[in-house]
């Protein structure tokens, strides 16, 4: 029988956590020990249920069922805007992260002459879409790092009159490097330019309140830390910036009385969701907004300082079992991933003989990564270390 979902506990009632009740709700911990949430992170329990119920329902009923579905997906975007500390109309649910970094890039009422800044060690969908624009006589400036407190004035300089938006990831996919978003947005905005917050390595992880930290812009797909599955996220865009970025990929979804086929008039629709087009991923979507709802269960706060505690001592264990771990581990810049290599051998072949042992893990830009979640735990840690 299809319920509609309990009210989320407030943060105020939360229990203190207990990590192996999370770790329940992981099938995947049941075989492997798994250390690959920067890439793509196992469903939850709760998100295989729901979207097993949203097929079965989908099957067996077709289109009866459809707006309890869609109260649901709404849910979902309130449950996004309590995550980052947004409003609900500063929320379009999108794909990927892909398509939140290019309603900006596309949107924006770029001139010629105008430059983006970003740096040199994005993830590829935080750089293609902004160097795309030199199409439009749009410059995009990428910044090198080397991993240092001087990147972000290296960041700074490359800044000019004409810098309209600056592209940074919260979390660095590769190195695990974490900004602190108030202080990054205060100097971006000291330059005059506005923020565009690429999430997808820190939502789920590490709080955030947009709204407070000054962020204008922010995207994040949901198959990493937030335990969903791939093709649902969600893209915030500040309430004074909506009218700001001239709304791509326009279709019924985007107008007001989009549900009245027969009306001919064109008013869009007076919040994000204008920058959402058509029919959305609903069984991602929906799925998606189980795993939330299992999250809220759990302070963000708590589930930090979890994951750092657990990220470090996966450093202490990896440097006793001979690896050198590249990531900066300092508290204020410190993440859930850590990028290491063993001396002499090759990542890609030690990563497939780790796969073998029942570890999971990735690499990049050369190295390993290694990536826990908080339902992480000695077992795991054992797991990998004595595989190494």
């Amino acid at each position: 029988m299809i319920t509609e979902p309990q009210t989320e506990r407030t943060k105020r009632s939360l229990p203190a956590p207990n990590w192996e009740t999370l770790r329940a709700q992981m099938p995947a911990s049941r075989r492997w020990a798994y250390y690959d949430h920067a890439a793509v992170a196992p469903l939850s329990g709760p998100a295989q249920d729901t979207l097993c119920a949203w097929a079965t329902d989908n099957a067996e009923n077709g289109d009866v069922h459809w707006p309890f579905w869609a109260r649901r997906i709404e849910q979902v975007r309130r449950q996004g805007a309590s995550l980052i500390g947004a409003e609900v109309d500063e929320i379009a649910l999108v794909r990927n992260t892909t398509e939140g970094i290019n309603l900006v890039a596309e949107g924006y009422p770029w001139q010629a002459g105008d430059n983006v800044v970003c740096f040199a060690d994005e993830f590829p969908s935080n750089r293609i879409p902004w160097q795309h624009l030199q199409t439009r006589g749009v410059e995009c400036r990428v910044v090198a790092t080397d991993g240092t407190d001087d990147d972000l004035d290296r960041l700074l300089k490359a800044c000019d009159a004409r810098t309209r938006i600056v592209a940074v990831s919260w979390v660095g996919y590769a190195s695990g490097r974490r900004w602190d978003v108030p202080r990054l947005a205060e100097a971006v905005h000291g330059r005059g330019a506005l923020l565009f917050l690429d999430a997808i390595q820190g939502l789920g992880v590490f709080p955030i309140d947009a709204s407070a930290a000054g962020v204008d812009f922010l995207a994040a797909d949901g198959h990493k830390w937030l335990l969903g599955p791939e093709g649902a996220g969600l893209a915030y865009v500040r309430r004074k910036h909506l009218d700001l970025l001239r709304p791509t990929g326009l279709g019924w979804n985007s107008v007001v009385d989009g549900h009245d086929f027969t009306r001919t008039e064109w008013r869009v629709r007076p919040n994000a969701a204008r920058y959402e087009g058509g029919t959305m991923n609903s069984g991602g979507l929906l799925a998606l907004g189980a795993s939330l709802a299992l999250l809220a269960e759990y302070d963000t706060a708590d589930v930090a300082r979890r994951v750092l505690d657990v990220s470090e001592r996966l450093c202490e264990g990896l440097r006793r079992a001979g690896a050198v771990v590249y990531s900066d581990r300092r508290p204020e810049t410190a993440s859930g991933i850590v990028s290491f290599d063993v001396p002499g051998r090759n990542p890609v072949a030690l990563r497939r003989d780790l796969l073998e042992a029942g570890v999971v893990l990735s690499c990049r830009a050369g190295k390993l990564r290694a990536s826990p979640h908080a339902y992480n735990n000695d077992d795991d840690l054992e797991r990998l270390i004595d595989a190494l």
